[in-house]
């Protein structure tokens, strides 16, 4: 339904207005007409359509009937399909009768002037802005759905700023404008129309604090780009250019949702009226004529699976850890996959880079980068996200636990799945996995801050799993996924200890219960297989063996388990031979023995692997 704006008119002077192409006017003609007039005729020049709206009907004119009833309700409806090439070249007369028919009682006289005004972006996700006959003013989800996108611009690509792009007001480079979505003015139409009109584009209160808007007129040159809107700038007059129809404006995202903000933000661009054009508002306010409305949604942070291809693997660099590094850079060259070593100066002899930060990408049909998730843990490792991940097309986002953090929030408890279907209904960027404790039995849980973040991205549904019952608490304790090439294309791995004491106990039934774990480590306990089946105490801790591993496509990088030896091989890196390697994947077993664990080092959280993203486009999602 096109926009639609009462205009008063006046026997006692012309009247003057602008027709915005695609809008209605609807003439108020009871209201100018004179005391005693009963009647009205009503006509215009060639390039108005009038309609008049009399009993509920609406009467295209010209019509077989000369006069028209001036009755409550009746109505004279416009509109205008050409642009005018001189303000006020169109016309529209309404003539006023008595009873006595004759001569006119009185004369209202309309001068308009058509205009076009639109406010665009890339509403059919395209990668480029068009005007389109799609409802602007709303977004939807789903492979038919359309509604502009907008990134949060949280990388730094001047590399001697402080911060990320979007903590200033300013434009440093040409590849700060290319994280940015445009939004185009469109204006045509006699330009000396402006000099009595103004054109304000305009955001809402709750959304300034959510976006910025920079505009650089018609010039290249970075130095013009000026920052106009959000913050505390909540509106922007235009001045269209006398040359050029068009003007383009950068948005960029300043905020990703989260509780309270659902990710939708409107703009607007209101034509205003100056307060002369103006009969009865004393020369004090201007007013309103017409309003162009654009939606975007922030895009959301997705996680990438351990199915994804790998891109890049993260591992620090502690006191006497080198064969270990050595390790994941001789599986990462396998996998054809850069390797990051972070130094000693820079990990502060922390290793556990998996538990400070969870790598993810924002998506927009005119890019997609990748952006790190800085956890609440805040040890060691805290400075390395900023100094040396943030960077170039390689966003950051943190959150904090006011309340303290737990050993919950470190995001070796947080993992996603790869793509599933539950229930009938799917989950194409498959479904983010967090370690909590039973909601009715209090526990440590993942902070709310982190929590709300995941839940508000809307395109990975979380899911609580049961984790407090472990000493650390993470989910990647006792779950991983795997690639497979067959069924749903990947392997759920679940942590059994049950099936590691049932693979123990049949080596011991075949007469190798004196076979010692840890054979040729020094200083370290040697339990036969007889010792830990007779271990009720072990039994009982039920924490024997993890399933964490690093997963490089389908090359594996799994905790070496030391034993048991049986026949010259180990006995548990055999059955897990078994189990993976039909699947196409290549195990390759890593000493990553710390004397502080019970039987077992941690290869994944000692590592960290950003991703590919999915080929999935988020938004042909239906959450």
């Amino acid at each position: 339904m096109a926009q639609q704006r009462r205009v008063q008119l006046s026997t006692q002077r012309p009247t003057s207005t602008v027709c915005v192409l695609g809008t209605e006017l609807s003439l108020d003609v009871c209201g100018s007409a004179p005391k005693d007039a009963v009647a009205f005729h009503v006509q215009g020049t060639p390039g108005v359509k009038l309609y008049v709206v009399h009993e509920t009907q609406s009467v295209k004119l010209p019509s077989s009937v000369g006069r028209w009833p001036l009755a409550a309700g009746a109505e004279v409806l416009l509109a205008m399909d050409a642009l005018s090439k001189d303000v006020g070249d169109e016309k529209v007369r309404i003539s006023y009768f008595g009873e006595a028919g004759g001569v006119p009682m009185g004369r209202a006289m309309l001068y308009l002037t058509c205009v076009d005004i639109s406010l665009d972006a890339d509403t059919s996700r395209s990668g480029a802005v068009s005007r389109t006959l799609l409802d602007k003013a709303t977004w939807t989800w789903g492979p038919d759905g359309h509604g502009a996108i907008l990134l949060v611009n949280c990388d730094r690509d001047d590399p001697k700023a402080e911060t990320v792009d979007n903590h200033d007001t300013a434009v440093r480079s040409y590849a700060d404008l290319k994280d940015m979505s445009q939004m185009v003015l469109r204006t045509r139409g006699p330009r000396t129309i402006f000099t009595g009109h103004r054109l304000l584009l305009h955001v809402d209160f709750s959304d300034a604090d959510k976006v910025g808007v920079f505009y650089g007129g018609n010039s290249v040159a970075l130095e013009e780009y000026k920052h106009v809107l959000g913050g505390s700038k909540l509106a922007y007059a235009v001045k269209p250019s006398r040359h050029q129809e068009e003007s383009i404006f950068y948005v960029e995202g300043l905020a990703f949702p989260d509780i309270g903000f659902s990710g939708l933000v409107a703009f607007h661009i209101t034509l205003l009226e100056s307060p002369e054009k103006v009969p009865g508002t004393g020369g004090l306010l201007e007013t309103p004529i017409f309003t162009d409305t654009v939606v975007f949604r922030v895009a959301p942070w997705i996680m990438t699976p351990n199915t994804a291809a790998p891109l890049e693997v993260f591992v620090c660099s502690v006191e006497d850890n080198e064969d270990f590094v050595a390790a994941v850079g001789a599986l990462a060259e396998k996998a054809k996959c850069r390797l990051t070593v972070c130094p000693p100066l820079e990990n502060r002899q922390d290793r556990w880079i998996q538990d400070e930060v969870e790598f993810g990408y924002v998506q927009a049909p005119h890019k997609t980068f990748p952006v790190v998730f800085d956890s609440p843990r805040d040890r060691g490792l805290k400075d390395f996200p900023v100094k040396s991940i943030l960077g170039p097309d390689f966003g950051y986002v943190a959150r904090q636990a006011p309340e303290g953090a737990s050993s919950l929030d470190s995001f070796g408890n947080l993992e996603v799945s790869p793509p599933v279907t539950v229930r009938g209904k799917e989950y194409p960027l498959g479904r983010i996995l967090i370690g909590s404790s039973f909601p009715r039995f209090g526990g440590r849980r993942m902070a709310k801050a982190v929590k709300d973040f995941l839940i508000a991205q809307q395109v990975q549904a979380p899911v609580e799993l049961f984790s407090d019952w472990l000493h650390v608490g993470h989910v990647d304790e006792f779950l991983s996924f795997v690639p497979a090439p067959d069924r749903k294309g990947f392997r759920l791995l679940l942590a059994s200890p049950s099936a590691c004491y049932q693979l123990l106990k049949e080596k011991q039934e075949e007469g190798f219960g004196e076979a010692a774990m840890f054979e040729g480590l020094e200083g370290v306990p040697k339990p036969t297989i007889n010792e830990i089946l007779a271990n009720e105490g072990l039994r009982k801790f039920n924490n024997y063996v993890q399933v964490n591993m690093l997963v490089l496509g389908r090359h594996l990088g799994i905790p070496k388990p030391f034993g048991p030896l049986v026949g010259g091989q180990c006995c548990l890196e055999e059955r897990v031979r078994a189990l993976l390697e039909p699947l196409g994947l290549t195990c390759t077993f890593i000493d990553d023995y710390f004397s502080y664990h019970v039987l077992s080092g941690d290869v994944h959280c000692g590592t960290n692997v950003r991703r590919k993203p999915f080929a999935f486009k988020w938004w042909h999602m239906v959450p």
